[in-house]
């Protein structure tokens, strides 16, 4: 059986939602945020030297990093489910919102989590972090013009890789004047199973 290495309020909780979506049964091993520094555990260190999550263990294997995982998941166990047939236009799209949701799209969210609370020390940074946060939510909110979910109206794993980065931007207030990426959360989060594996997983301030 799949073993989630889930630590609370991160990015493994879409490796739960995935999960659910496709009917799987997994087990959890949680792991709670140190409640000053908000960092992982040291426990996380003994599943893989980096001491982050999710991780996950199939059998013999075990695998990191968000966009591996999906991948590996959608390939093994989905089927049909969850992607566009790899002879389409639409699986290259697909496979491009997969890589860039942790490549290119969460890097100025990153940075204004650890900038902002450096104050007047990280004033320079500013400018620059906001242009770029402008410049790919911006981009999102218009890829979703006229479409219910990233590939028009085929929910794909692609949405679940890309939903952490419009509930982090939804954190910072950042979602108020685009409505797009405002429904399309609202969307997701209202999915039976994205509910179920909130349950599973418990604490998860995101969803709120």
């Amino acid at each position: 059986m799949i073993l989630v290495h889930h630590l609370n309020d991160s990015r493994s909780q879409r490796i739960l939602w995935l999960l659910e979506e496709l009917g799987l049964e997994y087990d959890i091993k949680r792991y709670e945020r140190d409640s000053v520094t908000h960092l992982a555990p040291p426990e996380l260190l003994r599943i893989h030297p980096l001491g982050k999550s999710p991780v996950i263990e199939d059998g013999s294997f075990i695998i990191h990093e968000s966009g591996a995982i999906i991948d590996y998941l959608i390939r093994k166990y989905a089927g049909d489910l969850l992607h566009p047939t790899p002879e389409s236009r639409a699986y290259e799209q697909y496979v491009q919102w997969l890589h860039y949701a942790e490549g290119s799209a969460m890097l100025p969210l990153l940075l204004k989590v650890y900038v902002d609370p450096l104050g007047d020390g990280g004033a320079a940074l500013q400018p620059r972090i906001n242009s770029e946060l402008n410049n790919h939510l911006g981009f999102v909110e218009a890829s979703l013009e006229g479409k219910t979910f990233l590939l028009d109206e085929l929910f794909s794993a692609a949405d679940i890789q890309m939903s952490f980065v419009g509930e982090i931007a939804g954190s910072f207030g950042l979602l108020h004047q685009r409505p797009n990426l405002t429904a399309w959360i609202k969307r997701l989060q209202a999915r039976p199973a994205y509910q179920s594996a909130l349950t599973r997983g418990g604490t998860y301030r995101l969803a709120d």
